[in-house]
């Protein structure tokens, strides 16, 4: 496992993650509306929760994916996208066996249809994500905890 203990290789793995959030977030972002409706075609939720999803899911997409690029908690980072991504998964396989054809809403405008591929493809991105949380040389971080003395 040398791969996932070299620090170059995890900074880089944190800049493509962190950044595909960033871009996934900021595409919901400029368009909250239509972010809504892609949520609503999923029809596990009402209106409302529709358009409060469409408000939070995004803002907390862009946060993950800042603090997983910057260094801030870049654990916590990892396991929050990785807990969206395991959330994502579950959805479009219920989605899928309840037969709806939807696009996920991935990427606002750029958003495909939500189906095997897309379950395979997260399935990916969540690979990456465990091996940033679980990876011992992923510490460049800017906040640090300080060793505690005894």
């Amino acid at each position: 496992m040398a791969v996932i203990n070299n620090r170059n290789f995890l900074l880089l793995l944190r800049l493509i993650v962190g950044g595909v959030f960033i871009w996934a977030a900021v595409t919901k972002i400029a368009d909250p509306l239509a972010f809504a409706q892609d949520v609503r075609n999923y029809r596990l939720v009402g209106q409302t929760l529709s358009f409060l999803t469409a408000i939070v899911l995004p803002w907390v997409e862009l946060i993950a994916g800042i603090c997983l690029i910057i260094g801030v908690f870049p654990r916590s980072s990892a396991l929050l996208i990785s807990g969206l991504l395991v959330f994502f998964i579950v959805l479009v396989a219920v989605t899928m066996l309840r037969g709806i054809d939807v696009d996920c809403g991935c990427f606002g405008t750029f958003s495909r249809k939500a189906d095997l591929w897309l379950i395979l493809e997260d399935s990916v991105w969540l690979a990456l994500s465990l091996v940033l949380l679980f990876s011992p040389a992923n510490d460049f971080c800017l906040l640090k905890r300080s060793p505690k003395t005894s």
